[in-house]
């Protein structure tokens, strides 16, 4: 009982449900090593007794993060707190990219009085503001030397640039919410009174349970919501609240009975940018992407250019790509885009090396001719000659190649620019360019460097960082030039007049080995991976060696290290894609050594790890899709969508499981996802209407049952799925004509509110081959293969462009004509 009690205290699961009328307990040993990646000594029943008394004997006024959401009521965590309480809050600096930070904001101070009736909230259209109740001022005390600002417009998230101090028994009216609401939702009229300049927006989140900042839960008569999913109107909130700007900050809170508490306060918008429109695009693995020009694998120039191509030629307002993170160096490397070095910095293999400004002033002309020759062949191999993509031999190339062009001298204009990215990227790129440096030494596993090496702030690192001064500028440049591509790509994108863009994709989590855990150790739980439990479709679990953030250093650390990511990735984005998106709420951690079955979960921080999302998107302007496939915990689907995260809905799963089983009428669909046919991870459409994907995993011998009871059970659900194509008339051709199968699919697709649709790109050249094979290693060649046709002969993107196959799919989504942006528009 004693360890339950810490664990829960703690956010770990000492049990599970994989089905409702199903619970599996968790091993104590399990327990026990999770409390200890945690920091907290469970090894003995002393020990226990020892922490629990310790945990309970706290007496938390503030839990560690407290989240306020626009236009909602404060938390009871500020809500709640005793009359005359002082609340003070301490904005984070403002941020311009390459520029020191100038004076930093003024805290915001306030003092909490006892709750009073709520005004009424006028009707739409009203104009008339609120009556202060009595006893409030109805202008602010400002200190002398202080000035008061107007209050920013709509969607602006400004610094707070002077104080506002409340005089005992005063109060301040909250501002009219910074965020524009969605169409149809009431709107409170601006108060009477002026809050200073940063004081943009009344926020908070849905009540929490004990130990977290708030719990996702469904709309309530303090959250309103309407039928359609978007926000009700915005609640009242105390007249003593100065709602802060939007961002990351602290709160310091003292009691009238002296008590004092210091968390971190999360200002969120109330829901991340959407999709201006309706539209359908591309997903592709960049790497399988050849074009007549790229170096063995796809790059970020033929990324820009299936951008600039789709967007003008198909009216295409998207294209979604892998992760496109920096892998662990050495050779042979992981393939894998889902277990990176880092998510933060972008894998330099990536560039387009002809792209870069100084590749034109190389002196050395020879020795890159040689090198593209090199390149040359190796795309042939992959073309023609049957060859897997091999990243380390075309890393090798264009490292070597890189080598040359960063010998010339960089114009001043751009020295400039070089220089505004490392100011920007600050700490957190030296140490990624130095771990680069020290892994070409040392090798890519920093367990294994010299002891001094290990801890990336001994004096023995610092040593190294000034012998390796050359190295570490080297992969700073590079990242530096993969980020101008990057950049470059979105901007092909909006100019070919995508309402989107390009959607990047932000993988669960990085390699054990890497740069991201060897510069943030503090950070993530060693000697845990993360997983996923037992199911129906696999047995065993999962284990996907990933080491997990642990919840409580991000919440001490004001969740910097999640925000530098978010912001790295959401910088060139139109949209971003989040796998695993239950992952913010809870993961499986499986103990070092263990079957994944000794797993369990451990909470997240779930509504600050969405509230830091929705500031990062708010501010970036993109868009965010979760991949909510799989096992959902109750709560999630609706927490994410009440914040404006699309889902993803992939066809052959969308059945009434509530109900017959049935596939899922069209109209019955949810509106806010991106669907689609396929991902990634499982069959191509055309391999699931043939049935090739059963035969594939039955040659690989990764079946449970007999060949012909998979075929059988296969071909069954396939088969209720044409029925209903057929039944809404969207194959006229009939039955036995593969391509025009794989159109009703998209017909379909098209047919659902779906705000996004995606088209898997090896779908409309009948590639029957899966990207990736879950459950295999080297029994399958999982991201290495070329886009192939339906002959499985490997396909450039220039034949893919010309493609009759592709065209004749792409018509069916072509409901309007395709568009050209002129040059340098970007999207609102």
């Amino acid at each position: 009982m004693g360890l339950s009690r810490l664990a829960a205290l703690h956010g770990v699961a000492t049990s599970y449900s994989p089905s409702p009328d199903v619970t599996v307990s968790v091993p104590d040993d399990t327990v026990i090593a999770v409390l200890a990646a945690l920091g907290v000594d469970a090894g003995t029943p002393a020990d226990v007794r020892k922490c629990l008394v310790a945990a309970e004997s706290r007496s938390r006024l503030l839990p560690p993060t407290v989240v306020v959401w626009a236009g909602e009521p404060l938390p009871p965590a500020l809500s709640g707190l005793p009359p005359g309480s002082t609340v003070t809050v301490e904005p984070e600096p403002p941020e311009t990219p390459g520029r020191p930070s100038g004076r930093p904001p003024a805290p915001l101070s306030m003092r909490a009085r006892a709750a009073a009736p709520a005004p009424p909230v006028p009707p739409p259209g009203a104009s008339a503001p609120p009556v202060p109740p009595p006893g409030v001022a109805a202008v602010p005390v400002v200190p002398p030397g202080a000035s008061v600002a107007p209050v920013p417009p709509p969607g602006d998230a400004v610094g707070a640039s002077a104080p506002l101090a409340m005089p005992p028994g005063g109060a301040a009216t909250a501002s009219a919410p910074a965020v524009t609401p969605p169409a149809g939702a009431a709107t409170a009229s601006t108060p009477a009174v002026t809050p200073p300049a940063g004081a943009a927006t009344a926020f908070a989140p849905v009540p929490p349970p004990p130990g977290t900042s708030t719990a996702f839960a469904p709309a309530s008569a303090a959250h309103p919501q309407r039928a359609d999913g978007e926000p009700g109107a915005p609640a009242a909130v105390p007249a003593w609240w100065i709602p802060p700007a939007p961002g990351v900050h602290r709160v310091h809170v003292r009691t009238p009975d002296h008590r004092r508490a210091t968390a971190t306060l999360v200002v969120a918008p109330a829901r991340v940018p959407q999709p201006p429109e309706r539209s359908h695009g591309f997903l592709v693995q960049l790497y399988s992407l050849l074009s007549a020009r790229s170096w063995g694998m796809g790059d970020l120039g033929d990324l820009a250019d299936l951008a600039a191509w789709s967007g003008r030629t198909l009216g295409s307002g998207f294209v979604q790509v892998n992760p496109l993170h920096a892998a662990v160096q050495g050779s042979p490397t992981d393939p894998s885009p889902y277990r990176p070095s880092s998510r933060r910095f972008p894998d330099p293999v990536h560039l387009h090396v002809e792209s870069i400004p100084e590749y034109g002033h190389v002196r050395d002309r020879a020795a890159l001719d040689d090198l593209r020759q090199d390149a040359a062949a190796l795309s042939e191999a992959v073309l023609n000659k049957g060859a897997l993509i091999d990243r380390d031999a075309v890393w090798e190339l264009k490292r070597q190649a890189l080598e040359l062009v960063v010998e010339v001298p960089l114009t001043p204009g751009r020295r400039a620019a070089y220089c505004d990215f490392l100011a920007e990227q600050g700490q957190a790129l030296e140490d990624h360019a130095l771990w680069c440096a020290l892994a070409e030494v040392h090798g890519p596993d920093w367990h294994a460097w010299p002891e001094a090496l290990r801890d990336p702030r001994s004096a023995g690192t610092a040593r190294a960082r000034t012998e390796l001064l050359d190295r570490v500028d080297f992969h700073c440049r590079l990242a530096w030039l993969t980020a101008s591509q990057l950049a470059a790509a979105q901007r092909a994108a909006e100019d070919a007049g995508m309402s989107v863009g390009i959607v990047h994709d932000l993988a669960v989590g990085v390699h054990p080995a890497g740069a991201d855990t060897w510069a943030q150790q503090e950070a993530f739980a060693h000697g845990m991976s993360v997983g996923a439990p037992p199911d129906a479709f696999n047995a065993r679990g999962q284990d996907w060696g990933l080491p997990p953030w642990r919840p409580d250093v991000l919440a001490a650390t004001g969740y910097a290290a999640y925000r530098g990511l978010l912001r790295g990735l959401l910088a060139h984005a139109g949209a971003l894609r989040i796998d695993h998106v239950m992952g913010l709420f809870r993961l499986w951690w499986v103990p070092e050594g263990r079957p994944p079955t000794d797993g369990t979960y451990v909470a997240q921080d779930g509504e600050a790890m969405l509230a830091v999302l929705v500031l990062e998107a708010h501010r970036a302007g993109t868009v965010v899709v979760g991949e909510d496939l799989g096992t959902v915990e109750p709560g999630v689907r609706e927490a994410l969508a009440r914040r404006g995260v699309l889902g993803t809905s992939v066809l052959w799963f969308e059945r009434d499981w509530d109900g017959d089983g049935r596939p899922l009428a069209p109209e019955k669909w949810r509106r806010d996802c991106l669907a689609t046919a396929t991902t990634h991870d499982l069959p191509s459409t055309a391999a699931r209407l043939t049935g090739d994907h059963v035969t594939l995993r039955h040659r690989l011998g990764l079946l449970t049952r007999s060949l012909e009871e998979e075929l059988t059970e296969d071909a069954a659900g396939t088969a209720e799925w044409l029925a209903l194509l057929a039944r809404l008339r969207m194959l006229p051709e009939g039955d036995g004509d593969e391509e025009a199968a794989v159109r009703a699919v998209h017909r379909f697709l098209l047919r659902t509110p779906a705000r996004m649709t995606g088209v898997w790109l090896p779908d409309t050249v009948g590639d029957r081959r899966p990207q990736n094979l879950p459950g295999t290693w080297d029994q399958y060649p999982n991201w290495r293969l070329p886009i192939a046709d339906a002959e499985g002969h490997p396909v450039t993107l220039e034949e893919i462009t010309a493609s009759p196959r592709l065209h004749a799919l792409m018509d069916v989504l072509r409901s309007r004509k395709p568009h050209t942006a002129p040059p340098g528009e970007r999207r609102p």
